[in-house]
């Protein structure tokens, strides 16, 4: 016997988190056992990408030597199940590294997912397992032992076995072939993965587009083509919608899609995908989409599976592949973000994606609606981010209005062309929710004129419409902003307070409120209303403020500016008992009363209990007059 071949059993233990992921894997329940062939074939498929890469780089020629494959073969009788690969293979350094441990530190971002699903009850994600780099171990789901036999072009050949149950052996072994192969004996209740007919449909429902033949009992069983290559003629529905969900790992089909083949000045072909809905992270967590974007292929390799330098960062929702010829084979992460040729390619994808929104918007309304409603949001991030394309993303736009229907939207333009006569301002009000702004003492003077007010209810919009600052040679203006262009005293229906007789109510609501607010002034926007709050003309806009403060980045509301109604009864009212005695208290009493109604409308009244007792203060003298 060779010293190799004498060599002992070497027996390894894992790390204690790791132990943590094998105990989860062996004993909990999962939902989807037949993901652990999606992830073996997986990492079969990196293996002959990595080789693949490295004989077209060593300028061998394509297809020199054996066939680059997946091999899969049953025993139903035996329960057995064996995969292999002709791919790079590990050393026994690599066996270690790879096997020993799980995506470096991506067991812990496992093991918290884990916890928080578990609650659910419902079976943990198939998704998770790809997510964190420990999708080998998901063979454990429907096995008790694992054997790997591997070897690289330059290594000796090891075996690794293990039983899920905290430790692994490792020994040298006589192996020619360059490769991988995995082992198992399938547990009772998985014996349908040793099926011929189950396996082959879990392949194409899962790995039908991998870019290697895939062989089942001697049966090439998977599709390998390249749709992105072949003409938008020749594409059927059926399995543009398959490839989607392969590459994107969605359930759903994509609500639409786009085939692109240019030459010019760079050449590449892009298939390219919306999805239906967006992730929740993707909508709410600061940075979500930084590392994600389409799939880079260069002469038809896979070079990066999320290559964020294909489009900027607001875009990369879009899934799909992009493959072109003028990038070297070896091309680096750094060289493709310096890259002239991928700055060109990220230029051209950008005007084609905007553009397939604008057709959407203009030929499928309804698909548009969806789109927009999933993706508008991030969409809108561009406006300040991308100002080459800012005036096409600003016809995207879509906002409900006074004069829509709840769900339904108007576009700038729209709202410019009905825009009333003598209308110079594009007048628009945030806030949390429709009714809410719908009550809101402020719309009262518009709603008299017909005059339009787009409702700003996406929270998104309160950071970024303010920066659009005019549309076609016409400012956007708050109408919760003290500068608005009324015409003052334009309705002669109004029985006004002389100036005489308002100027002292004005100067006792300063007095009374002191530095509750800015100022005090005479409101022509009221018609209703006796009070109103709005901000001055260089203030923040009220829902930014509102949402620094929950941020708990601005500690105190900015001053506002307090407008009252010289047509109210009560501010009529409140003039004439200042004529008879400005220092009755029940003046005061009234103003920080109404003050503070003002304030409970927009959401910022603090101190509840003094206005309810101030309340039951004036309604006991209202009653004693009554009663008198």
């Amino acid at each position: 016997m060779s010293d190799k071949k004498q060599q002992k059993v070497q027996e390894f233990e894992y790390k204690a988190e790791m132990k943590q992921l094998l105990n989860l894997i062996v004993h909990s329940l999962y939902t989807h056992p037949e993901i652990f062939l999606r992830e073996l074939i997986s990492n079969a498929s990196d293996a002959l990408n990595k080789i693949h890469f490295d004989q077209l780089t060593e300028n061998k020629a394509e297809g020199e030597g054996e066939e680059l494959k997946i091999t899969i073969t049953l025993d139903e009788k035996e329960r057995t199940f064996i995969i292999e690969d002709n791919g790079t293979g590990m050393s026994e350094d690599e066996l270690i590294a790879n096997l020993g441990t799980v995506a470096k530190s991506g067991t812990l971002g496992f093991l918290q997912a884990l916890k928080e699903q578990q609650p659910d009850k419902s079976g943990i994600d198939a998704n998770l397992i790809g997510q964190f780099g420990v999708g080998f171990y998901s063979v454990f789901m429907v096995t008790d032992e694992v054997t790997v036999e591997t070897k690289t072009e330059d290594s000796q050949g090891c075996r690794w076995c293990s039983s899920g149950e905290g430790t692994y052996t490792i020994e040298t072994i006589d192996r020619e072939k360059r490769g991988t192969k995995i082992s198992f004996t399938l547990k009772e209740d998985a014996k349908e993965f040793a099926e011929a007919f189950r396996v082959e449909n879990i392949i194409r429902k899962y790995s039908n587009f991998v870019d290697f033949p895939i062989y089942l009992d001697n049966k090439k069983v998977n599709s390998i083509t390249a749709l992105w290559q072949r003409p938008k003629s020749d594409l059927k529905e059926e399995e543009v919608n398959e490839f989607y969900k392969f590459i994107s790992v969605d359930y759903q089909e994509p609500l639409d899609y786009l085939h692109l083949s240019l030459e010019g000045v760079v050449n590449f072909k892009a298939l390219l995908f919306l999805p239906k809905e967006a992730p929740m992270d993707m909508l709410y967590q600061q940075g979500a989409l930084e590392n994600h974007g389409p799939q880079l292929y260069v002469r038809k390799v896979m070079i990066q599976h999320e290559c964020k330098d294909l489009l900027p960062e607001y875009l990369r929702f879009v899934k799909g592949v992009v493959e072109t010829e003028d990038l070297p084979l070896n091309v680096s992460r750094e060289v493709v973000q310096n890259s002239p040729v991928m700055a060109k390619i990220r230029q051209i994808l950008t005007t084609k994606i905007i553009g397939w929104f604008e057709s959407l918007a203009q030929d499928h309304k309804e698909k548009f609606r969806q789109f927009y409603k999933a993706f508008g949001p991030v969409v809108k991030i561009g406006l300040n981010t991308d100002f080459t394309n800012r005036d096409k993303l600003i016809e995207l736009l879509r906002f409900e209005s006074t004069t829509t229907e709840e769900g339904e939207f108007v576009t700038l333009r729209e709202y410019v062309d009905r825009m009333v006569e003598d209308q110079k301002e594009i007048y628009y009000l945030s806030g949390d929710n429709r009714q809410q702004m719908l009550s809101n003492p402020n719309l009262e003077y518009f709603r008299k004129k017909g005059i339009e007010v787009l409702l700003l209810v996406d929270p998104v919009d309160v950071f970024v419409i303010p920066s659009i600052n005019e549309y076609d040679k016409k400012p956007l203006k708050s109408i919760e902003k003290a500068d608005i262009d009324f015409k003052a005293g334009e309705d002669e229906e109004k029985e006004a307070l002389s100036k005489n007789m308002i100027e002292p109510v004005l100067k006792i609501f300063k007095e009374a409120l002191g530095d509750k607010v800015e100022d005090v002034i005479e409101s022509h926007r009221l018609v209703n209303s006796p009070v109103t709050l709005v901000s001055g003309k260089d203030a923040m806009d009220p829902q930014i403020e509102k949402m620094l403060r929950m941020m708990k980045q601005s500690e105190a509301s900015g001053k506002k500016v307090l407008e009252i109604n010289p047509s109210h009864a009560v501010i009529k009212n409140l003039a004439g008992l200042c004529m008879l005695n400005e220092n009755d208290p029940i003046i005061r009493t009234t103003m920080n009363q109404l003050y503070e109604g003002a304030l409970l409308l927009e959401g910022n009244l603090e101190r509840t209990a003094e206005f309810v007792s101030r309340m039951n203060d004036i309604i006991e003298a209202a009653t004693k007059q009554a009663k008198a």
